[in-house]
């Protein structure tokens, strides 16, 4: 036996000698995520690659605004804007913690300065604006900062003439700004008026969830309005309906299969094939403005 062989013989034994000890709590639940739906046990590797997506239920999982965009934006086209904004305590908000602290520990958790996160891209080579919500960010909830980053990239693509696409993922208007967070849904819904009389394109996201404030304005005027499999889409949450009207509801109530049965969205496509169907609207919405050639002009008469 070579020198070679027997460095290789001893490591196999003490390979085989090694006591495997159990994996901590910590790693074994970055290995694996249970659904929330079916509760099956799912490799996260093989989640993040099926785009979190359950492969046994189809249940759509939550995902972060950057998630999302490279999941529909082409790679290296992103060009964020407004990145720099960030909410202000006009209020002096404090209830069990200051508002300031809450806003520390809500970029801490997220990695971002607001809940959503807007931009320019390509999706299949077509251009676009784009407005990402992120529910991991204070519930993804629209404050003066999140209705001003929704404002300005609608008057963006008004004035770049680009389609916009706003995706939305939300619990609300954030009641740490009172009044402040209300005046966003006038904002944004009169920057969409512009937009929309300048004959351009929106086409509005919903995703799981998307309730509040947030519904009662932009989310819900887009020309084309989808929403992800199994997406809860309201204005009052379930519970307080029920409590108010002293009604039980149906079990599918203000799920995106039961809006779509009742003509509040367009259309209901799994996010695998979101990216596809957004670059089929934006070009069929193109061909169908594009601008008629103007006629050659006729020939002159002959003359006598």
């Amino acid at each position: 036996m070579d020198l070679k062989e027997w460095f290789a013989s001893r490591k196999k034994q003490r390979e085989a000698e090694e006591v495997k000890l159990p994996l901590a709590t910590d790693e074994y639940c970055a290995l694996w995520t249970q659904c929330f739906q079916c509760r099956e046990l799912l490799y996260t590797s093989q989640l993040r690659q099926n785009q979190h997506v359950c492969p046994k239920c189809q249940y759509h999982f939550r995902i972060g605004a950057m998630q999302r965009i490279e999941q529909l934006v082409d790679h290296g086209t992103f060009h964020e804007l407004d990145a720099k904004l960030e909410s202000a305590d006009p209020l002096k908000f404090v209830d069990t913690d200051s508002y300031v602290k809450r806003q520390a520990e809500a970029s801490r958790k997220s990695g971002l300065r607001e809940a959503v996160i807007t931009g320019e891209g390509e999706i299949v080579g077509e251009k676009a604006c784009l407005g990402v919500m992120d529910f991991g960010h204070f519930g993804g909830s629209m404050g003066s900062v999140v209705g001003e980053k929704v404002a300005r990239i609608t008057e963006y693509a008004t004035e770049k003439r680009l389609p916009l696409i706003l995706v939305s993922s939300s619990g609300g208007a954030r009641m740490q700004e009172g009044i402040f967070s209300l005046m966003q849904l006038a904002k944004t819904s009169s920057a969409l008026k512009s937009f929309s009389d300048a004959g351009l394109l929106y086409i509005s996201i919903l995703s799981e969830p998307t309730y509040g404030g947030v519904t009662a304005s932009f989310a819900m005027l887009g020309d084309i309005q989808i929403a992800e499999p199994g997406a809860r889409i309201g204005f009052a949450g379930r519970r307080v309906i029920e409590q108010t009207i002293r009604q039980k509801l149906p079990a599918d109530f203000q799920t995106a299969e039961y809006l779509l049965k009742h003509g509040q969205v367009d259309m209901v496509v799994e996010r695998g094939k979101l990216k596809e169907k957004l670059a089929y609207l934006i070009r069929f919405h193109a061909s169908g403005n594009a601008k008629p050639q103007a006629a050659p002009p006729r020939p002159k008469a002959a003359t006598r």
